[in-house]
């Protein structure tokens, strides 16, 4: 499998005026996972626009109440779990390669409707960006943490 192509992708880092980050809990897993909105970027769409989408989607967020703060300096990847390649996303990607931004949530709690058209969580909270790791599935924990590091300086504020 690790010669399939990593399917293009976005990532969301979004921060309350706390500075803690916004994790759902995805509705597909019985583990007791939770993860920042993510999802795959679309033909044509650049991946400010898939960023925002992805988040409205997830979050019900609009994107009037975002604004991007910063982008990764890099693209991000991941590989799937030998025991989940070839089952999602049709068997084409091996991973996901994602290009992340960080932005701050300019509304308010009751302003998050996870309950969208296409529901991806069952609950969301806010955490402290130290916890993002070992919230996440295994398999995107090293990810979880390149993302602190490419934000570090933002959390520490």
């Amino acid at each position: 499998m690790s010669d399939l192509p990593y399917r293009p992708a976005v990532g969301v880092m979004l921060l309350n005026t706390d500075n803690r980050v916004f994790v759902g809990q995805r509705l597909d897993n019985a583990l007791d996972a939770w993860q920042m909105p993510q999802g795959g970027t679309d033909p044509g769409e650049s991946p400010e626009q898939a960023a925002l989408r992805e988040l409205e989607e997830e979050t019900g967020i609009a994107r009037e109440l975002v604004q991007i703060v910063g982008r990764a300096s890099r693209e991000l990847d991941y590989d799937l779990p030998p025991e989940l390649q070839g089952k999602i996303w049709g068997g084409r990607y091996r991973g996901q390669r994602q290009t992340w931004f960080l932005c701050r949530f300019l509304g308010r709690d009751e302003d998050v409707q996870i309950e969208t058209a296409e529901p991806e969580f069952r609950a969301w909270k806010w955490a402290e960006p130290s916890e993002l790791p070992a919230m996440i599935v295994p398999f995107k924990q090293a990810l979880y943490r390149a993302v602190l590091d490419e934000f570090a300086e933002h959390l520490s504020r």
